[in-house]
């Protein structure tokens, strides 16, 4: 009985070590994404780069997205779906290049929207944003609830802001727009601590490191994209405009 209850306990020590590490090297991907994100967005704002973002109008006076402007609005979107099929076929490094390369493009399709405010208010904002990231993916990691009912209703919701905010684009609803961004708050806030739980469900001691490298960084881009839109929704509350 004692040497069945020693291998127990040396097991499940084995396993929380295993659990620890992996998450730590989760969240190391994520903090990573976040800085070439913030790198990518500082230096297309403070070189030319930034001049191929828009367009001019010299007679009206307005100011518009250029193509190509448009072209990195929507690059992360493209790069989601070449993730997912990396992370199904490529090797960890292959993973790992395209997940880089997607924080990147994030940080450069993000210029248009940080130019809007005061670097203040940005950086308010994002501690504010760490805070509550960090509150609630620490529950996510702790709690003994399962968070799977609580992700299912996050993510319906997750669906209709989308739907809503594809309609506010030919309605321009003020109102709505703030509106969505609060309601935005609450999903993503929802969702990370629910994503935080199941990547923490995704750990198997048995995994060989290949494996444990593919889910870190699928786990890693999960969180990161609930703290960006975290941030970018707490940012129209809350940023002071230029």
């Amino acid at each position: 009985m004692e040497s069945k209850s020693y291998v127990s306990s040396a097991s499940k020590t084995n396993v929380d070590e295993g659990l620890r590490a992996f998450m730590i090297k989760v969240y190391n991907f994520m903090a990573g994404g976040l800085c070439v994100t913030a790198l990518a967005a500082w230096l297309v704002i403070n070189t030319s780069l930034i001049n191929m973002f828009f367009n001019a109008d010299a007679a009206t006076q307005n100011i518009s997205l250029s193509g190509f402007g448009w072209l990195m609005f929507l690059s992360p979107l493209i790069m989601v779906f070449v993730f997912n099929w990396v992370i199904m076929r490529g090797t960890p490094t292959q993973v790992q290049g395209v997940f880089w390369a997607f924080c990147a493009l994030m940080g450069a399709s993000l210029t248009p929207i940080l130019l809007l405010y005061t670097a203040s208010s940005m950086v308010r904002v994002f501690l504010i944003t760490a805070g509550t990231f960090g509150a609630m993916s620490l529950y996510g990691y702790t709690t003994k609830r399962d968070l799977t009912g609580l992700g299912s209703f996050m993510i319906m919701g997750l669906w209709g802001i989308i739907i809503a905010s594809i309609v506010n684009i030919f309605l321009k609803s003020s109102g709505l727009y703030f509106a969505l961004s609060y309601i935005s708050v609450a999903v993503f806030v929802g969702l990370t601590a629910y994503d935080t739980q199941a990547i923490r469900n995704l750990y198997m001691s048995a995994d060989g490191e290949d494996t444990l490298t593919r889910k870190a960084v699928a786990g890693a881009l999960s969180l990161y994209m609930d703290f960006i839109n975290l941030f970018l929704n707490l940012l129209r509350i809350m940023g002071d405009r230029r």
